[in-house]
């Protein structure tokens, strides 16, 4: 390489990583240098669909301008319904060329939760994945929303809809190339408009004690944040990465398309959510984020199948890996191996652990990591065990994603390692953890107070309660307002007690209960999976869910769990009754949010009367639930919990 070639290539570096840009300009950037390089890859009928870098500009640039033939101006609105599709990834990076306000909504959201994010804007416009979102949509339009266009990905079934308003995603996109043939400058007109301090993108915020509040994040926060966690060893440039989050949810943005296009990443985005495991195998990323319910799910499938392998596979892999993550337990803890232990080791890489690596897709990763809520400790060690490095990541919706992670060779199991460079961490006097950053987003969407509230004295307050250790390690505990008091006097925060009793397979979603009360209690909903393959194992013959949680055998699983739990809190702190409920949370039912967070005041609503026989002398208590048929009838089921009261712990 030449000097001057050197030069640039250092040039280009440094502007791939400067804040203070726009994602319109750095996919130019991409375009001009690496033109023929493939940026996007998208499984379709069975076959990836390769776009380059300059393919995918023209078709940004292309759909920004059919856009503007359509009336979108800046300030306006384009919300996002769907899953991981291309087009819709193309649709966002056009509507913040044209500096409009990108909306992307969760694909299994309900009707009422997508007209509260339309009635935010005034007349959007709504970029649908499918028939399915389309139908969802009008059916809000004909209710009375006002929408200005409508326009859809897949085209199947949507044939015959003669609405106004409508069309395809091809038929605006090739408008607008037909603009940028005819108008000379128009392209380079389109690239240049959007500012650093203009909006990226608005997501929505879980919304657990009340509507979604629209979070607002600039091209210079989402870039700030990118250029953070580079710094800090999080990934590097020409990752290989799978698009598989909710387009919805901020880590898919800040990875997908902030990092993507800044670190020129080949993005993969998987043929449908049920192909997303075997594409994942295909792809192979070296960059992976995924919440721990994930990691769990992926784990369950390699004990699953070893069990129903060969009696000789069963034990090579028991006494191989029992091995690994006994060393990884102890090398955690800081204590050095035996040269025999190291030979077990490499033995147990070659033979167990790389073919597992290679059927869970995961062989290439050189990042990986877990966030949104504590990982338990026997999923964690086994993937250290395995050769993945995991790693703990901490962030939020209004910080762009990224606020601490964990150094690769310094990992605690307690703790979300130090604040990332760029990110100025401080904990306040009431033990909330507070945050400076260029990533720390620009308000709330038409909420003032809250804003004012969240941006106070050029601090974020995030609502999070934690500490940091004297080495700089930052704990996070939980919501702070989610910190309460038994009748006692003791305080504690639920979601931390909720985090480790998830930690066991058998449970997918729980609720502790005990504010204002003398006891603490807790109602379970199961794991399906990992709790039916355990009862098959066992020869435990059951129906339905509501059936299989209510076996014996299930409830001394789940009291085995909470014991575990038991041992590591305060004997004031102890679950002392918990019920196995008969179904599990459902955010259609609006008892969680799409990112499975409690909405506390609906589940003690709803299941007021289990709660009453939890704290009552009753051994069982009758659910009541009104189930709605798919013919659109009613009906209610009734169901016996059996309540479970358990001694101390010491």
């Amino acid at each position: 390489m030449s000097a001057n070639e050197t030069a640039s290539s250092q040039t280009l570096s440094q502007w791939d990583l400067n804040p203070n840009t726009t994602l319109p300009r750095l996919l130019a950037l991409n375009a001009r240098h690496h033109p023929d390089r493939v940026a996007l890859r998208e499984k379709d009928f069975g076959i990836w669909q390769e776009t380059t870098w300059s393919q995918w500009l023209q078709r940004v640039l292309g759909f920004a301008a059919g856009l503007e033939a359509l009336g979108f101006t800046p300030g306006k609105a384009l919300v996002i319904v769907g899953d991981n599709r291309a087009n819709l990834y193309t649709g966002m990076l056009a509507c913040g060329v044209l500096r409009g306000r990108p909306m992307p909504v969760f694909p299994d959201a309900t009707p009422a939760e997508v007209q509260h994010v339309l009635q935010q804007s005034d007349s959007p416009l709504v970029l649908a994945e499918d028939q399915e979102q389309v139908d969802k949509v009008l059916e809000l339009a004909e209710q009375g929303t006002h929408l200005q266009h409508v326009m859809y990905d897949d085209a199947r079934g949507l044939a015959a809809y003669g609405h106004d308003g409508l069309s395809s995603f091809d038929e605006v996109l090739q408008a607008g190339l037909k603009r940028l043939a005819q108008e000379p400058g128009l392209e380079q007109s389109l690239i240049d408009r959007a500012q650093p301090e203009d909006s990226a993108v608005y997501i929505h915020s879980s919304g657990t004690t009340g509507k979604p509040k629209a979070v607002i994040l600039s091209h210079r926060n989402v870039l700030s944040g990118v250029h953070n966690a580079y710094r800090a060893n999080s990934f590097g440039f020409d990752e290989r990465i799978l698009a598989y989050l909710p387009m919805a949810w901020i880590g898919d943005f800040a990875i997908t398309l902030g990092a993507g296009i800044a670190l020129r990443f080949a993005i993969h985005i998987p043929e449908s959510g049920e192909t997303t495991l075997h594409n994942l195998r295909e792809v192979a990323p070296t960059y992976y984020l995924a919440a721990p319910r994930s990691w769990d799910n992926l784990l369950t499938r390699v004990q699953v199948r070893m069990e129903d392998s060969t009696p000789l596979k069963r034990w090579l892999y028991h006494h191989l890996m029992d091995k690994a993550i006994d060393m990884e337990r102890r090398a955690l803890q800081g204590q050095r191996t035996s040269w025999l232990d190291a030979m077990q080791r490499w033995l147990a890489d070659w033979l167990i652990c790389r073919p597992i690596k290679d059927q869970l897709g995961l062989s290439q990763v050189r990042h990986a990591f877990t966030g949104g809520e504590a990982i338990g400790e026997d999923t964690f060690i086994f993937y250290r065990a395995l050769g993945v490095k995991l790693r703990q990541l901490y962030g939020q919706t209004e910080t762009s994603a990224f606020n601490a992670m964990q150094d690769v060779n310094e990992v605690r199991l307690h703790t979300v390692g130090r604040p990332l460079p760029g990110v100025n961490i401080r904990i306040h006097d009431s033990g909330e953890i507070l945050i400076q950053s260029g990533s720390v987003f620009q308000g709330y969407h038409q909420q003032v107070e809250a804003t004012e509230a969240a941006l106070h004295e050029g601090w974020l307050h995030t609502g999070d309660a934690g500490y940091v250790e004297p080495d700089g390690q930052l704990v996070v505990l939980g919501r702070l307002s989610e910190v309460v008091h038994t009748a006692k006097g003791e305080r504690y925060i639920p979601n931390y007690i909720e985090n480790r009793l998830k930690f066991s397979p058998y449970i997918k979603d729980v609720a502790v209960l005990g504010a204002g009360r003398d006891t603490l209690g807790a109602m379970i909903c199961i794991d399906m999976e990992s709790v039916g393959h355990w009862a098959e194992l066992h020869g435990i013959a059951y129906m339905s869910y509501a059936d299989l949680s209510q076996k014996p055998e299930v409830l001394d699983l789940l009291t085995q769990a909470v014991g575990k739990v038991n041992t590591a809190l305060p004997q004031a702190l102890q679950l002392r009754h918990f019920v196995s409920l008969h179904k599990e949370f459902d955010p259609d039912d609006g008892e969680i949010t799409r990112t499975r967070k409690l909405r506390r005041n609906v589940i003690e609503e709803r299941y007021a009367p289990v709660i009453s026989a939890l704290y009552g002398n009753q051994n069982s208590v009758v659910m009541k639930a009104r189930i709605v048929y798919e013919n659109g009838e009613e009906g209610i089921m009734e169901r016996e919990l059996t309540i479970r009261r358990l001694g101390e712990w010491t």
